[in-house]
């Protein structure tokens, strides 16, 4: 085939030149008049090649990313691994704008040279759910509002059994790490009061409805130990819709940095290694881990920046179980309603509107009032007498 157009080529080329008319060349060969003038223009009586196919491909490649830039981006990605920091595409051009290498290679580019050198991992994200309306808490400034989570049973070598309490800063992304020996009240409160030492007390604690956060299900009124210790605090406790732990996502998201960066990583044997390391890494976190939620910034760094004045307990040590009833103070559940028009509280269950329905609604505890109250949309919708024991 190769030979029969080389020849098609230089017989339309030779009837050209005796004098033919393009007209009738392209016709008896059902070629194109751009076909035609193409190989007239590269006739050339010196060379004999010129019959022959040509590459389409740009003698010149002007859009390579140079050798040089590829190994950089190889050995920042290796760097930023080895040194238990976020190394995808974002986090090498952030290391590379910061060591002030130039030219800057796009987060595109960063991507391609990572995936051609098979330096790519696969990244997940949590269930959104879609639809219906939900309340979430403001994180715009610091401490407004931190999510807690227990993570555990964990085993070191010796083996040890511990859990970790986890706390993170939704708004700089700060993290508190405080392992206990058990869910007891006493180490709860212990966790907390050791986190909020180091991150401040927040404005908002969200939590999942562990029986460790809540307290009793045969006292659902009783305010457990870590309701207790945040009204005590001026804090106000969140427990989010039961079976939804996506509403707590970015503790979540931390739990799982927490198992592969720390646990998976770090060869512990004793509960004193275990608490150096926790702070170790928090400390790691903090200072050098870095974001697209704060733009490339260290948690730390946008604190810093922030200027925000923190709250920090008053004591050094924890108080002691069981702490006092509060006489002030509120706390709230956001819960879904179904087509039972039901709503769980701990175990007990109280009837809502029908115009509830499917709803994520607000149910708050107003201790002084002992009273809890659900809204819609910041609308109260219904009130029932909810005396505390």
């Amino acid at each position: 085939m190769k030979e029969e157009e080389m020849q098609q080529r230089i017989l339309a080329v030779e009837r050209f030149h005796n004098g033919e008319s393009p007209e009738s060349i392209c016709g008896s060969l059902r070629k194109s008049r751009s076909w035609l003038y193409k190989w007239v223009s590269r006739y050339d009586d010196q060379d004999s090649s010129w019959s022959e196919s040509q590459s389409c491909r740009p003698k010149k490649a002007t859009k390579i990313t140079p050798a040089e830039t590829v190994e950089i981006v190889k050995l920042i990605r290796f760097e930023l691994y080895n040194r238990d920091l976020f190394f995808g595409a974002q986090a090498i051009q952030w290391e590379m704008e910061d060591q002030g290498l130039k030219p800057l290679p796009s987060v595109r580019t960063i991507n391609r040279i990572l995936k051609r050198h098979s330096l790519t991992h696969r990244r997940t994200g949590q269930y959104e759910a879609k639809g219906t309306a939900y309340p979430a808490l403001p994180s715009f400034k610091a401490n407004q509002t931190h999510q807690a989570d227990l993570v555990g049973p964990c085993y070191l070598k010796g083996p040890v059994r511990f859990y970790s309490l986890n706390v993170i800063d939704t708004a700089t992304v700060r993290c508190g790490l405080f392992p206990v020996s058990s869910k007891a009240s006493q180490p709860m409160i212990d966790g907390f009061w050791s986190i909020w030492r180091r991150l401040g007390m927040p404005n908002n604690l969200q939590v999942d409805n562990t029986l460790s956060f809540f307290g009793s299900r045969k006292h659902p009124r009783g305010m457990g130990p870590l309701i207790r210790l945040c009204l005590n605090q001026g804090i106000e406790p969140w427990f989010i819709p039961v079976s939804e732990p996506w509403r707590n996502g970015m503790i979540e998201q931390f739990n799982d940095r927490y198992q592969k960066m720390f646990l998976q990583k770090k060869l512990m044997y004793t509960q004193e290694e275990l608490h150096a390391g926790s702070l170790d890494f928090e400390q790691r976190h903090n200072t050098q881990y870095r974001f697209s939620k704060l733009k490339g910034k260290t948690p730390m760094k946008t604190l810093t920046e922030s200027k925000m004045n923190l709250r920090f307990p008053k004591e050094a040590d924890p108080p002691k179980h069981p702490l006092k009833k509060p006489e002030t103070g509120r706390y709230h559940f956001v819960r879904l309603i179904r087509s039972n028009l039901k709503m769980d509280i701990f175990g007990e269950t109280f009837p809502v509107p029908p115009e509830l329905k499917y709803e994520y609604v607000i149910a708050t505890v107003n201790v002084k009032e002992q009273k809890l109250k659900l809204y819609l949309d910041k609308t109260q919708v219904e009130e029932y007498h909810y005396k505390l024991r």
